[in-house]
C-alpha cells in the first residue's frame, strides 16, 4: 500500500509475473495458444457531465445508539450499502452492525445525480464520511459537557466516548444523545452533508472530468481451433489500483463480474437487427457467457490510497469490461499470427480471418520467391 494516484506499473507488473509473460508469450503458436495484454484507464471519482455530480448524506444516531445513514447514492447490486455503513462505522467508531442505511425512498432521501462513471464509492462515500464526521463532533460537544474534558482529551472506541488515561469517566452514545434530547434546549444528533467533486464540466471533450481515476492491466491465455476458429479461454488475470480496498471482496466481485461482461462483448454477444427484428431477442439466444466460457480470473487488487477519496477509496465499478476485448483479440494474434478486427470474435469471423490470413502469406511467399 503506499500514497498515490496510479497503481498502473504495479497492476503491469502484477499480471505479468502471474501469468509467466516472458517465458510463455509468443511461444506457443504450435500449440495454437497465445497470450495478450491490455491496460486501461478510466474515471474512478464519477464524470462530470452535468452541472453537479454531488450526492447528499443524511447522517442520524438515536437514543439507543443506533446510526442510520440516509444516502442518495442507490443499490443496484454493488454492494453500496455495505461500504457506505463501513465507512459510516469507522467515521462514527461505532460496530458495523449498528449503522443502518436508507436509500430507497425518493420522498426522504437527498438529491444525487445517478449511478455511473464508477462514482459511488468515490462522490457518496465522501458525502457520508462528511455526514458522519459533523454527527461525531456534535456527539464529542455533548460528552465534552457531560464528561467535564476538552474534545480533544477524548477517545471514542465501539461507540462509548472516554477520557485518555481516565477510562472510568466514559459514556455511550445512546446516554450521550439522550442527555442532549432531555435537557432545556435539547435537540437530535443529525448532521447532512453535500459532496461535490473538484472537476470541470467538459467543453469540448477536454478539463478534468473526473477527480480519482482507476487504472488497471488484464492478461488472457486463449487456445484457438484453426480449423473452427472456435476460441477458448484457459486463463485470465486481472489486477486493479482501486485506490483503498475498503471491502476487499466486494471489488473482487466488481473485477470479476466486469471481466465477464468483457468475455461475452469480445467473444459472444451482438445484437443483430434482420428486416427490422432482433434476431436474439432473449438471453438463451443472445449469448451471453455462462460458466463453462469463464476461466477462473485470477484478481489482484493495487491499494495505492487516493488522496481525495474517502479513505483513499476510488471507484471500480465499470473497470472490470474495459481490457478483456483487447486481451483477448491480442492473445488471438499471438496464438495464430492473425490480428482480429471486429467484435465479437465468433467462431466464423476468426475462420475467416485465419483463412484470408493464410492466403495473404502464401502470396506473400510467392511474391518473395519470384522476386
Amino acid at each position: 500500500m503506499r500514497i498515490g494516484s496510479c497503481g498502473l506499473d504495479e497492476c503491469i507488473q502484477l499480471v505479468r509475473e502471474q501469468s509467466g509473460w516472458d517465458e510463455r508469450r509468443g511461444r506457443m503458436r504450435d500449440r495454437n495458444r497465445g497470450l495478450g495484454a491490455a491496460a486501461y484507464l478510466h474515471v474512478g471519482g464519477g464524470a462530470r457531465i452535468y452541472g453537479s455530480d454531488g450526492c447528499g448524506a443524511m447522517v442520524k444516531v438515536d437514543d439507543s445508539g443506533q446510526v442510520t445513514l440516509i444516502t442518495g447514492a442507490s443499490e443496484l447490486g454493488q454492494g453500496s450499502e455495505t461500504v457506505l455503513a463501513m465507512m459510516v462505522a469507522e467515521e462514527m467508531r461505532v460496530p458495523l452492525e449498528a449503522v443502518h442505511v436508507i436509500n430507497s425512498d425518493t420522498d426522504v432521501k437527498p438529491w444525487d445525480v445517478g449511478v455511473h462513471a464508477s462514482r459511488t464509492t468515490f462522490v457518496a462515500g465522501n458525502a457520508a464520511r462528511m455526514a458522519a464526521a459533523d454527527a461525531r463532533g456534535q456527539l464529542l460537544e455533548v460528552a465534552s459537557e457531560v464528561l467535564g474534558a476538552p474534545v480533544d482529551e477524548l477517545s471514542i472506541e465501539d461507540g462509548v466516548v472516554s477520557v485518555d488515561g481516565e477510562p472510568e469517566r466514559r459514556m455511550d452514545y445512546a446516554r450521550l444523545v439522550r442527555r442532549r434530547l432531555l435537557r432545556e434546549d435539547g435537540s437530535i444528533i443529525m448532521a447532512t452533508a453535500f459532496y461535490d467533486p473538484p472537476t470541470k464540466r467538459q467543453v469540448e471533450h477536454r478539463g478534468n472530468i473526473s477527480a480519482a481515476y482507476g487504472f488497471g492491466a488484464h492478461v488472457a491465455e486463449v487456445e484457438v481451433d484453426p480449423g473452427t476458429g472456435m476460441v477458448r479461454l484457459l486463463g485470465y488475470w486481472a489486477a486493479h489500483d482501486v485506490g483503498r480496498a475498503i471491502n476487499p471482496m466486494s471489488c473482487e466481485g466488481q473485477v470479476e463480474g466486469g471481466t465477464a461482461m468483457g468475455i461475452g462483448l469480445a467473444l459472444s454477444e451482438e445484437l443483430v437487427i434482420f428486416d427490422g427484428q432482433i434476431a436474439a431477442p432473449n438471453l438463451h439466444d443472445y449469448g451471453l457467457p455462462t460458466a463453462v466460457d469463464v476461466p477462473r480470473i485470477a484478481v489482484e487488487l493495487v491499494e495505492t490510497i487516493d488522496p481525495l477519496g474517502p479513505f483513499g477509496a476510488k471507484g471500480v465499478g465499470e473497470s472490470g469490461i474495459i481490457p478483456p476485448p483487447a486481451a483477448i483479440a491480442n492473445a488471438i494474434a499471438d496464438a495464430t499470427g492473425i490480428r482480429p478486427r471486429a467484435y465479437p470474435m465468433r467462431p466464423w469471423k476468426v475462420k475467416e480471418w485465419i483463412d484470408t490470413g493464410e492466403r495473404s502469406r502464401v502470396l506473400a511467399s510467392e511474391v518473395r520467391n519470384d522476386g
